[in-house]
């Protein structure tokens, strides 16, 4: 079998990301309001995390998220159900990798877990990604 030049064996991450968040700008989880936090992201890929988290419905919200890890950048998009209970939201849904750059140029995958927390006191925030992703 033959390669064409400049060709490159597809590579598949099973992603396994936990990232701790801190309010950049926005305030609070409120409808139509956008939240916009930034951290660390450890596991499979780590590197530094933006979400851009969007309460749509009292009971749904969708978040762009951008990985940059050594190498490149991994952008998804995620929606996920959401609950407000007391003191913390939480929500679960999922997320599809819909581009990348640098070593992550070929990004893709679908169906990826996403779900977390929110403190309403501070919007600090733990996310959990994981699935497969190829580039």
């Amino acid at each position: 079998m033959s390669y064409a030049a400049g060709a490159r064996a597809a590579r598949t991450y099973s992603l396994n990301e936990t990232a701790h968040l801190h309010r950049t700008s926005g305030r609070g989880i409120t409808i139509n309001q956008a939240l916009n936090e930034q951290g660390s992201a450890s596991g499979t890929i780590s590197g530094t995390i933006y979400i851009h988290l969007r309460v749509v419905s009292t009971n749904r919200v969708t978040a762009e998220v951008n990985i940059y890890p050594n190498g490149g950048s991994i952008t998804g998009s995620a929606a996920a159900s959401y609950r407000s209970a007391g003191a913390v939201a939480t929500f679960a849904g999922t997320m599809r990798i819909v581009r990348g750059t640098g070593a992550y140029a070929h990004a893709s995958g679908s169906g990826l877990s996403f779900t977390g927390s929110i403190q309403r006191l501070d919007d600090a925030a733990v996310v959990h990604m994981s699935g497969r992703m190829i580039t």
